[in-house]
């Protein structure tokens, strides 16, 4: 049987190369590409006739690769047409940040690991929002369906909980180590059905665990009203744990773990879905007390950062 002809790899970068081919005289029905690196599973696509190319993604910095692709004709494959190539280097190896994995060349948002010392060693497993504002946003938390309880210990605020697909907090400590490397601005987008409100503020810092992880955020712009303005400076409380409370315990009255004072203009870690008794999630420059917010992420991102928008 008669095989595709003049495969090769082009625009080999260091995640992606495109694989393209020649189609002989007879027709296919399809096509089956299948690529590999050494010490990985091998990956398959089945193809429409008609492509002649595509563009593998996801792949591995520094790495050689194997592609084999083969026609498909009445149930009946030809013999294997092979081309390898070696993926380039990265910009940053290891990423800090999700603003070191945009310029790495990861465009759409999703799960990535970052090395929080910039070197090889333990990664630690984030969300990126590579599509709001340019992108290169660490999330660090996210309220979307009131799945996962948000009413929690010290403990578990500090180590981080839930799913980065879903509803989560990222933690504490994380949140101190990434945001004291350098001057970091945040950005919480608000979603209520058809009405979107955020805030951005261009300096943004959570402190040590010493100093009870008290948030330091100001240079507020947006369209969400300025509610976090009036945790400037205080420390973070827990159902278990309320460093410097200033009249009733507000984490258990409201039901969150936050940054209260007393005790708060916004409190997006409360009780999901509540409309009562002021326990809800809450932007009260933007919606008042009494209305829950459906969805809402919190994220940051280097302040000096140049990007192109691109979503």
């Amino acid at each position: 049987m008669v095989c595709p002809s003049a495969v090769k790899a082009g625009e080999v970068g260091a995640r992606s190369a495109v694989v393209s081919w020649k189609s002989p005289s007879v027709a296919f029905s399809r096509y089956r590409v299948t690529y590999q690196t050494a010490g990985e599973e091998a990956k398959e696509v089945i193809l429409d006739s008609t492509v002649t190319e595509y563009k593998l993604t996801g792949l591995f910095s520094m790495s050689k690769y194997t592609v084999l692709v083969q026609g498909e004709r009445e149930g009946q494959y030809t013999s294997i047409v092979t081309t390898e190539f070696i993926t380039g280097k990265l910009r940053f190896p290891f990423p800090t940040e999700c603003s070191q994995e945009l310029l790495n060349g990861a465009l759409q948002s999703g799960e990535v690991d970052l090395y929080p010392e910039g070197k090889e060693g333990k990664a630690v497993r984030v969300y990126c929002d590579m599509e709001t504002e340019g992108g290169g946003w660490t999330v660090f938390q996210r309220r979307m369906n009131g799945k996962t309880d948000f009413f929690r210990t010290w403990s578990d605020y500090t180590n981080g909980f839930g799913k980065l697909s879903e509803e989560f907090w990222l933690g504490n400590e994380l949140l101190h180590n990434l945001t004291s490397m350098g001057p970091v601005s945040l950005r919480v987008d608000l979603r209520s059905g058809n009405d979107t409100a955020y805030a951005h503020y261009s300096s943004f810092t959570i402190d040590s665990e010493d100093k009870h992880y008290a948030i330091q955020v100001s240079g507020y712009t947006g369209t969400a009203g300025d509610s976090m303005r009036y945790h400037n400076g205080r420390p973070f409380s827990t159902r278990d744990k309320e460093p410097h409370p200033l009249g009733i315990h507000c984490a258990r009255a409201y039901m969150g773990g936050w940054w209260y004072k007393n005790c708060y203009k916004t409190n997006l870690n409360g009780l999901y879905g509540t409309n009562s008794n002021n326990q809800g999630v809450v932007w009260i420059d933007w919606k008042g007390k009494d209305s829950s917010i459906p969805f809402t992420e919190m994220k940051f991102r280097p302040a000096r950062i140049s990007v192109t928008a691109h979503g």
